[in-house]
């Protein structure tokens, strides 16, 4: 009787970690789902749409870092699209004139590397 006790209460108690450990991890997901939400895409009025194109230097590959870079300018509010190519080593912008400004996302670029990787350069917008 002693032993089928023993055997309950080691299962029971397997259970409520196995148990624990699932809810845990299911939080942890959504918490993680939820950090990686896209932005609400807000329309920008026609007369404040403005367009900067600017060449990145320091980028080693296209998935860590035109992609990168690119996440982080299409994060930043009043930004509707951005594109990094690789190849070109070029940034494409577009965004809200009376909430972003060709300065701040130079620094942006610049900011995700650690200062010194990526150097942005002829700015035309």
């Amino acid at each position: 009787m002693k032993f089928t006790q023993i055997i309950a209460t080691l299962a029971l108690t397997g259970l409520i970690f196995v148990g624990c450990k699932k809810t845990e991890t299911e939080a942890l997901t959504t918490a993680t789902t939820e950090a990686k939400a896209p932005k609400k895409q807000v329309a920008i009025a026609a007369e404040n749409v403005q367009t900067a194109s600017f060449t990145i230097d320091g980028m080693t590959c296209a998935v860590g870092c035109a992609k990168t870079i690119e996440e982080e300018l299409s994060n930043l509010e009043g930004v509707e699209k951005a594109a990094v190519d690789f190849d070109k080593k070029t940034a494409t912008v577009t965004f809200d004139k009376t909430i972003q400004n060709p300065e701040n996302l130079t620094k942006v670029v610049q900011a995700t590397g650690d200062g010194k990787t990526y150097k942005v350069s002829n700015i035309k917008s």
